[in-house]
């Protein structure tokens, strides 16, 4: 697949699932905030798009457009695509995972959540970028698909407890901003769970997004019940359950490339707060 360059974007966004919760929040995301990457298997009417960001992809079309070879920018992301793919998926990489995923949407008042003393829940700045990438690196997803500390910090959509030595002990943020979802996501400090600081965050990103006329969005897997149960207490419901899967390496010449795991995490999957 070829990269799209960026006057051809509006055109395409047709292709991909918008205005819902899940997958849908990629590419709207992507087109609204430039971060991210658009792919179609040829410039001039397309057959066949993808829209990648953050180690997430979805993709539509017809695969009778695409060669195994052509899907190598997709290698080592969450694919989210209809069935009719999967068998040119198996052949382009060198495993293919199913992972069950869970979508909710906020439909109640979530649990009150207290904040400790000596803690504030504050939204981001740009004086927070330091602090956002001093996080321990397993936290590096949350802000990767506002392309890193500095876009997080400055973009509006994220909310954080703060001690008073200025360190973030929890953040929930904004992940893929739809035109009408906003998908969230929420990182606590291991040395800080249990506090309900998590909690605290996406309640107040969720009024956040409220007042801006969105919908707040969950999106996590099924086996992370930290996860689900943060999802639960914060007010969320489940509203459907779908699949994506984790491509490995793509295969060329018969033969794997060198390269590693899926780099994006899922989406509220820091959720043991």
């Amino acid at each position: 697949m070829i990269e799209l360059a960026s006057d051809r974007l509006p055109a395409l966004i047709r292709w991909l699932p918008t205005g819902a919760p899940g997958p849908a929040v990629v590419g709207e995301h992507v087109l609204g905030t430039g971060i991210g990457h658009w792919w179609a298997d040829r410039a001039d009417r397309p057959r066949a798009i993808a829209v990648s960001c953050a180690g997430y992809a979805v993709l539509r079309g017809t695969p009778d457009a695409l060669t195994p070879e052509a899907l190598a920018p997709l290698a080592h992301h969450y694919i989210d695509a209809p069935a009719r793919f999967l068998p040119t998926l198996h052949s382009a990489f060198d495993r293919l995972t199913p992972w069950e995923r869970m979508v909710w949407t906020l439909q109640d008042e979530p649990h009150p959540t207290p904040t400790p003393r000596g803690l504030t829940v504050r939204r981001l700045g740009p004086r927070d970028t330091r602090a956002l990438a001093a996080l321990d690196s397993d936290a590096a997803w949350i802000h990767a698909a506002w392309g890193g500390p500095a876009g997080l910090a400055s973009s509006g959509h994220g909310w954080a407890a703060v001690d008073r030595a200025g360190d973030l002990l929890a953040v929930a943020s904004t992940h893929f901003r739809g035109t009408r979802y906003e998908d969230v996501s929420v990182f606590t400090r291991p040395d800080h769970r249990r506090l309900h600081l998590g909690l605290a965050c996406v309640t107040a990103l969720c009024a956040d997004i409220t007042a801006r006329g969105h919908r707040p969005s969950w999106n996590c897997s099924t086996l992370n019940r930290a996860s689900r149960l943060l999802a639960w207490t914060a007010g969320f419901r489940l509203v459907r359950e779908y699949v994506h899967h984790a491509a490995g390496s793509p295969i060329r010449n018969g033969l794997p490339t060198p390269g590693g795991r899926p780099s994006g995490k899922s989406t509220a999957a820091q959720g043991a707060c």
